[in-house]
């Protein structure tokens, strides 16, 4: 029998200095068995850097070839791919040929590192795309505020990123490895 996903509640407030974005957004957010809170809440902080409302999450970790999250226009052209995590250099391309902006948000500490050592080379003719790096001590405070149901809040202004839920919270700034930060 096949293991279920759990299902997560979040009441996001996003106030996003940066883009001009002030709202609260409730979202269910589905873990995937294999999936940790880390990755979970990084696709949760990806969202609120992204927050819009024809921002929706992907199938996850069930379905490679789709992307963590994804926005369409009126038209469904994909304007905005996110991909959570340190994905393959054709899973890149390929969400590169397919969407407007594609934007990774890798983790893992010195395993990100490896990675865009290995992968970066590859993807920087990609001018689609932005790579952050999610700073390790923060994936981990991130993962800790994860609840069934949170109440998150996510402070953005001048690239600094300040997250709370509860009584944890975490700051920190993702850093760019290609591409332009945020907008």
């Amino acid at each position: 029998m096949a293991l279920r996903a759990s299902v997560y509640k979040a009441d996001l407030t996003v106030s996003d200095l940066d883009r001009g974005h002030y709202g609260t957004h409730a979202l269910t957010i589905a873990r995937h068995p294999s999936e940790t809170e880390e990755r979970m809440m990084i696709r949760l902080l990806a969202w609120a850097l992204n927050a819009d409302e024809a921002l929706e999450f992907g199938r996850g970790l069930s379905a490679e070839d789709e992307p963590d999250l994804v926005l369409r226009d009126l038209t469904g052209s994909v304007q905005l791919s996110v991909l959570v995590g340190l994905p393959d250099e054709k899973w890149v391309r390929k969400a590169a040929g397919r969407s407007a902006r594609v934007v990774v948000m890798a983790y893992g500490g010195h395993k990100a590192r490896q990675w865009w050592d290995d992968q970066g080379p590859a993807l920087a003719r990609h001018a689609n795309l932005v790579v952050l790096s999610i700073p390790p001590e923060a994936g981990t405070e991130l993962a800790a505020m994860a609840a069934r149901q949170m109440q998150v809040s996510v402070t953005i202004q001048e690239g600094q990123i300040w997250a709370d839920a509860g009584d944890r919270s975490v700051s920190f700034a993702p850093v760019t490895l290609q591409g332009d930060a945020p907008n």
